[in-house]
């Protein structure tokens, strides 16, 4: 098992940026794909963006391509993404999320639903 906590939201004005991190608990961290969802006030929880387990692999959503990065540190039990260009609809609650991955070179699902753990989210707020 994992526990997950995000750090790194804020408040920033359009054109800004932001480096969220997530912390993992737990000794096999470099066994788990990442994945990062937003969830926009009276929206549905969507995918942002994925790293697999050995950070070879990423995928983004067409939103976020090219002003979004994910990373991740295996030896410090982490995960990032780095926000350049934020515009007032990336404003959401960001959330991190583990998943057991399967073979070494498998890509990182972007459904929420195939992810089983989560942290508890932080707030991004994108001003005009």
């Amino acid at each position: 098992q994992v526990q997950l906590v995000e750090s790194g939201g804020g408040l920033v004005q359009a054109g800004g940026s932001l480096r969220l991190s997530c912390a993992a608990s737990g000794r096999t961290f470099s066994s788990y794909h990442m994945g990062w969802f937003r969830q926009a006030p009276g929206k549905e929880r969507e995918f942002a963006a994925a790293i697999s387990r050995n950070g070879v692999s990423t995928s983004y959503v067409d939103a976020v391509k090219g002003r979004f990065t994910v990373s991740r540190d295996n030896a410090k039990n982490s995960v990032y993404m780095q926000m350049n260009s934020l515009k007032p609809e990336d404003t959401a609650v960001y959330y991190c999320a583990a998943v057991i991955a399967g073979s070494f070179y498998e890509r990182p699902p972007s459904r929420p639903n195939k992810y089983d753990y989560w942290g508890q989210g932080t707030q991004v707020t994108v001003s005009s």
